[in-house]
């Protein structure tokens, strides 16, 4: 009876160590998220000796390198176990609404470039399920001159998106706890000429209902004119606890932004959570706003606020781990 009891009592408190090992395991991830880390990944990805990163050029290529050189670093793997680039060519051609790139070819083409998502995973428990995290690294690369500043460094358009999405696959990583889904950690290309390469990602997909969420970071590193704290925070309706949970997150942790909830039915946009959402993906998008160096080479690294930035970076650690984990 003795033994049965004892068997009985084990089995009762398992859920609740398994709750403490997970607890730990996120707080320890969290941990490693740093201010530090990004001034780095930002100071390096908008120094005007990647010459604006535009897509397709030396820059973003150097751009894409050190991308993957952080993630085996870290020891995260590459999504097909072979490649961490996903190369496509995007056409440059005229029509009536000017120059445009494009996917697919055709009769007025004038110039082809080879461009390169890079795709990492943290292999989940459940193979057939994935929470994509995602940020375009391309910008504007060389342009006409603004008080003699040519460069568009693109700090945190999106150098800052880029910098959230290293830090939260590396919390993950050293978090040391297997997620439940398979996390893939997307950084697209092409982005400026067109959302090219999270389209590219999304038409390839096949079994898109796979993809249980996406979380796109876009220009998270400034704010608007007299509202430096503010995040515009769009989700997809169908999923209000996404809304949830940072509210639950805001009152926890004391973030330094002030949200700006914006429940979406198809929210769809000029960012790369567009083709997701067209896909019937459940979609998180955060978002500071436009400023005056909004595509201008005044967009540097020495005006973006760290602070902020690293407070939202741990709180859209929250949510992914929550994506992947509940």
């Amino acid at each position: 009876m003795r033994k049965f009891l004892l068997f009985v009592n084990l089995f009762l408190l398992l859920p609740v160590a398994q709750n403490a090992f997970a607890q730990r395991a996120l707080e320890r991830g969290y941990r490693t998220l740093s201010e530090e880390q990004a001034r780095n990944y930002v100071g390096f990805l908008a120094d005007d000796l990647l010459c604006g990163r535009e897509a397709g050029c030396e820059g973003g290529y150097i751009a894409a390198r050190y991308i993957i050189s952080l993630l085996k670093e870290w020891g995260i793997a590459s999504f097909d176990n072979c490649s961490y680039t996903q190369s496509f060519d995007a056409y440059e051609v005229e029509n009536e609404n000017g120059i445009r790139w494009r996917l697919a070819p055709d009769s007025t083409v004038l110039s082809v470039r080879r461009l390169n998502n890079i795709l990492a995973v943290i292999p989940g428990k459940n193979r057939d399920e994935y929470v994509v995290v995602g940020a375009h690294y391309d910008h504007l690369g060389i342009g006409c001159a603004v008080d003699g500043d040519s460069c568009f460094n693109g700090a945190d358009d999106n150098a800052s998106g880029v910098s959230a999405v290293l830090q939260i696959a590396k919390a993950i990583k050293m978090s040391g706890k297997q997620p439940e889904r398979s996390i893939v950690f997307a950084f697209w290309d092409g982005e400026e000429k067109g959302l090219l390469g999270s389209t590219c990602f999304v038409q390839n997909w096949q079994e898109k209902e796979k993809i249980k969420a996406y979380v796109n970071f876009d220009m998270v590193g400034r704010g608007p004119v007299g509202n430096p704290s503010y995040l515009k925070y769009f989700y997809t309706s169908s999923h209000p606890q996404f809304g949830d949970w940072l509210r639950e997150d805001m009152r926890r942790r004391g973030f330094c932004f002030t949200p700006d909830y914006v429940s979406w039915d198809k929210p769809y946009s000029g960012s790369d959570n567009a083709p997701f959402a067209r896909a019937g993906i459940p979609i998180v998008w955060y978002h500071t706003e436009g400023h005056p160096d909004y595509h201008a080479p005044g967009d540097s690294a020495g005006k973006i606020d760290y602070s902020k930035l690293l407070d939202i970076t741990r709180a859209a650690y929250l949510c992914v781990w929550r994506m992947a984990n509940e």
